[in-house]
């Protein structure tokens, strides 16, 4: 009996894999059917052109492609170091009584909705941006900001956990040969704790790259590259939730869809080679 659960448990578990490939499989498919019309008119110009005017039919998807880099990038730059910090201080520093209450707070940060965090940011958050660097405050920088807070509650969480996860032998013994605080979180537990913090970091570039409502309040919707990040901007799912239900042709259509689907690829690279290079380089010990 036992043999045949073992089995059937097996089985289950390889289709529920199967099913999940499948699904990814089923919507690149309905991606790119939808984007054909687009890819045939624009080929691979769609990507490279920094034009976007429905009026005139012209689709150029490079800013929104540069929004969602940029915004992205800035946002892992804020969080990361602060999201270890907090780790380090929950799972090393923190007296036991306020582990619990702080470690909790954390984690209810992360079941905030987004469109909190955007209205958080629009009303509050974009004056003072605007007030102390200049500008119209809604900007890459602003929603680079509010990314960095509403993904700093998943890497703070995970990286901590991942810590919790070093054995007490380990850095017992590390004290015993005369190791600080500071070398045994150095030295130890960041090492060992390695992978699962590269993991919190993956998930959270993946949440970062793909939000939409909480840029969408503070990022605004102007199509144009600027280095300046003080100024309004735009971004793949800041496009597509303006836009989508103002697409009154065809080709407005298959080019929001493109869109989705560069999102999809570039998330998917970006994650896939943020993940694959981390982890190698753990195998080999760097």
């Amino acid at each position: 009996m036992s043999k045949i659960i073992d089995t059937l448990f097996a089985n289950l578990t390889k289709i529920t894999a199967f099913l999940v490939l499948l699904i990814v499989a089923w919507i690149f498919t309905v991606l790119i059917d939808h984007s054909m019309d687009a890819i045939k008119a624009f080929g691979f110009d769609f990507v490279l052109e920094d034009k976007w005017a429905p009026n005139l039919e012209k689709f150029g998807a490079l800013p929104a492609i540069y929004g969602s880099v940029v915004s992205t990038f800035l946002a892992m730059i804020l969080s990361v170091p602060i999201a270890i910090g907090v780790a380090i201080f929950l799972s090393e520093i923190a007296h036991a009584k306020l582990k619990t209450p702080v470690g909790v707070s954390i984690e209810l940060l992360a079941a905030i909705p987004s469109v909190v965090y955007g209205m958080w940011g629009l009303f509050y958050f974009v004056p003072i941006i605007r007030d102390i660097f200049g500008g119209v405050g809604i900007s890459m920088l602003s929603a680079g900001i509010i990314l960095s807070i509403m993904i700093l509650p998943f890497m703070a969480a995970v990286t901590r956990d991942s810590m919790n996860t070093t054995p007490d032998i380990l850095k017992e013994s590390a004290y015993a040969l005369g190791g600080t605080k500071w070398d045994v979180i150095k030295d130890i537990i960041i090492p060992y704790a390695k992978a699962g913090i590269i993991g919190s970091f993956i998930l959270a570039l993946g949440r970062a790259i793909g939000e939409t409502m909480a840029v969408t309040f503070v990022m605004g919707n102007v199509h144009r590259i600027s280095t300046d990040l003080t100024e309004p901007a735009t971004s793949i799912p800041v496009t597509l939730a303006n836009e989508f239900n103002e697409a009154d042709s065809e080709l407005y259509f298959s080019a929001l869809f493109e869109l989705s689907l560069l999102l999809l690829v570039i998330s998917f690279t970006i994650i896939s080679v943020a993940k694959f290079y981390f982890l190698r380089r753990k195998r080999i010990g760097r």
